[in-house]
């Protein structure tokens, strides 16, 4: 219980520290997840920090908050199936865009690189669907510890990587 305690209050610290740099920086944060375990003061964060971000231009920083990805797979199965339901689409109309379109990530952009701190190689539930052409990053340093120069690092490995989405190797990279 701790540890959860930590995990959802160490954010709200973090966020009054540092609302101004947050606010004045190019990066668009986007938190999913479900909102409606969290405290109100952790949410207002939340809210606080998606429209105070939402016009930014720069990369999109996406925090996973009481994240689990077949919850979110479940969820957008049981719209669907509602919208069929109801008749509002036809049961041939589902396909992956419709599919991703109902996926707490609809609006972000494609998931290009995971990080997987920590020194473990699974994937935990983690973004399922979004992860089908990423790239995969693993550390063994741990969250806390995961700072600028370990993200630097993540990058330029990043960068070197020949990305297919699929296809076949590109020498022409």
């Amino acid at each position: 219980m701790e540890e959860v305690n930590y995990l959802f209050t160490t954010p709200i610290k973090y966020y009054k520290k540092y609302k101004k740099k947050i606010h004045d920086s190019n990066i668009r944060i986007k938190v999913i997840g479900r909102r409606d375990r969290v405290s109100k003061e952790f949410l207002d964060v939340i809210n606080d920090i998606e429209e105070n971000t939402k016009n930014h231009t720069g990369i999109t920083l996406t925090l996973c908050i009481d994240y689990g990805s077949q919850n979110e797979i479940t969820t957008a199965v049981k719209e669907i199936a509602n919208k069929v339901k109801n008749g509002l689409i036809d049961i041939n109309d589902i396909n992956e865009e419709l599919i991703s379109n109902h996926l707490f990530t609809k609006d972000l952009p494609p998931l290009d690189l995971l990080i997987r701190t920590s020194g473990e190689y699974r994937i935990s539930n983690y973004l399922l669907w979004q992860m089908a052409y990423s790239e995969f990053y693993f550390t063994d340093v741990l969250w806390p510890d995961f700072n600028k120069k370990e993200l630097i690092k993540a990058l330029i490995s990043f960068q070197s990587r020949n990305r297919r989405f699929g296809g076949l190797k590109n020498d022409n990279k």
